[in-house]
């Protein structure tokens, strides 16, 4: 099977096939897809489903999918990584968008149809994909910032579809446990000191501070600190990959206490250093 990489945090543009020509694959990165026109089938994770104009998939990295066209489509492709849409979009949004979209994002709201199911909103989200396409193109003063406000509209458009609709009760009552809150909230503020004190986590959501800990534990295996580490460490891996900073720089901007603990512990979770790990990849 395929395997499509990209190397960018962020792309969109658009592609109109009268026949797919592009192997069952999957990704690197998120895919929202947007059927400005056109219907077919998604073959998706080995499920076949009709696609008509205003559908909307959001696919996941370890998605598979092809599509099978029946008349003429243009999709518009929305490319975007964790590490976008952490920094990015969700800052300032509420509680509940950012809960929302980390569901969107982990895959426990995989649905083989549409993620935008209400008519007024399919018309609203068509045009705002378009509009973001000639934004993110013109390459005009203040293109970035209003390419990353249209972006985040349509985000929250995907979340509030996800919210209201009857037929995702079921999995937001059965798997949006305390467990999965929490994990969302430390891949949120992972980074925000304040944020990950103990005392304040554990006042989030309704825990004493002596339990919290014990709670994500016996919940995942894993410690609250192993969350963080692993956060970073994902986080630290794309930025060595993807950005000119160096190793102290990516030290600093993770809050590691310098860049010994921080060659320390990527070693550790990696078994090669920040350096060889990147000198690696240009091999």
């Amino acid at each position: 099977m395929k395997r499509i990489v990209n190397f960018r945090d962020f792309n969109i543009f658009t592609v109109e096939k009268e026949v797919w020509d592009v192997e069952y694959h999957n990704h690197n990165f998120y895919e929202l897809i947007v059927i400005e026109s056109g219907k077919g089938n998604h073959h998706l994770n080995d499920v076949t489903f009709s696609y008509r104009k205003g559908d909307v998939f959001l696919l996941h990295p370890s998605d598979q999918h092809e599509f099978i066209i029946h008349k003429k489509t243009k999709f518009i492709y929305i490319k975007f990584t964790h590490h976008y849409a952490s920094t990015y979009l969700l800052p300032g949004k509420s509680k509940n968008v950012k809960e929302a979209f980390q569901l969107l994002l982990t895959g426990r709201s995989v649905k083989y149809e549409s993620a935008v199911l209400n008519a007024e909103d399919r018309k609203y989200f068509i045009q705002l994909a378009k509009n973001l396409r000639y934004e993110f193109s013109a390459k005009k003063i203040y293109n970035g910032d209003i390419t990353t406000e249209l972006f985040s509209i349509m985000v929250t458009l995907l979340c509030r579809n996800l919210i209201n609709d009857p037929t995702t009760n079921s999995w937001k009552n059965a798997e949006l446990s305390k467990i999965d809150r929490i994990l969302a909230y430390i891949s949120i503020y992972a980074l925000d000191e304040t944020k990950m004190r103990i005392e304040n986590i554990a006042g989030e959501f309704s825990l004493s501070s002596n339990y919290v800990s014990i709670y994500v534990k016996n919940k995942t295996g894993f410690s609250i600190q192993q969350h963080v580490i692993q956060y970073k460490i994902k986080t630290a891996e794309k930025l060595l990959l993807h950005s000119d900073y160096t190793i102290n720089e990516i030290a600093d901007k993770l809050n590691f206490t310098d860049a010994s603990h921080f060659n320390k512990l990527f070693t550790k979770y990696k078994n090669t250093s920040p350096s060889n790990f990147k000198a690696e990849d240009k091999e």
